[in-house]
């Protein structure tokens, strides 16, 4: 009666083994069914339930790599690469593959650190209050530096008050509106982080 038992418990334990049931059952190539324990297939992709994917840009490098961006509820459960892209067939690197962190992570600040001229403490700042304190700060060094005319009377309508240096990690689209926003405010001091 001991042996019938512990026969069937080594056979149970047996037929739980993937290589058993790959051998024994119909999928003798492993690539289904054999290598399934009971809880993968129970598991169901994030993306299941998600609304339907946005489609983004990968922001760390100037590559451009596309992303398939799922939410659910107004979050974001998760980013892949977009299998369309000419650019990137639907691969990521490690920091592209990442790039779910960069909304839903712990360590995402969610306020801006502030220490006012002569301070000693920082203070915390909602992100329209910081916005709105760097429009100002900008357009007045805009206005402090501008230049209607040189000495001459040369017309020059520009700024001196104001310099854009933009990042390596923009890609041709960014690189242009960059360009814009400060040729629309009159700097004429600007440059680009990768020709350096």
């Amino acid at each position: 009666m001991t042996s019938n038992r512990s026969q069937g418990r080594l056979q149970r334990l047996l037929e739980t083994w993937p290589v058993y049931r790959q051998l024994t059952g119909p999928d003798r190539l492993g690539r289904g069914a054999a290598a399934q324990s009971p809880r993968s297939r129970a598991l169901r992709s994030r993306t299941e339930t998600a609304d339907g994917p946005a489609k983004s840009v990968c922001p760390y490098c100037a590559v451009g790599c596309a992303q398939l961006v799922y939410a659910q509820d107004g979050r974001v459960i998760q980013i892949e690469g977009n299998p369309d892209s000419p650019i990137s067939r639907g691969r990521l690197c490690p920091k592209g593959s990442a790039s779910l962190q960069l909304v839903t992570g712990p360590h995402r600040e969610e306020k801006v650190r502030y220490r006012a001229p002569f301070a000693t403490e920082w203070t915390d700042l909602s992100l329209e209050t910081a916005m709105d304190m760097i429009a100002d700060r900008m357009l007045d060094a805009r206005r402090r530096g501008w230049q209607d005319t040189d000495d001459e009377g040369n017309v020059l309508r520009r700024t001196m008050g104001l310099a854009g240096l933009g990042g390596a990690t923009t890609d041709n689209e960014e690189n242009y509106l960059f360009k814009k926003l400060w040729t629309a405010m009159g700097a004429v001091q600007i440059e680009n982080q990768a020709r350096i």
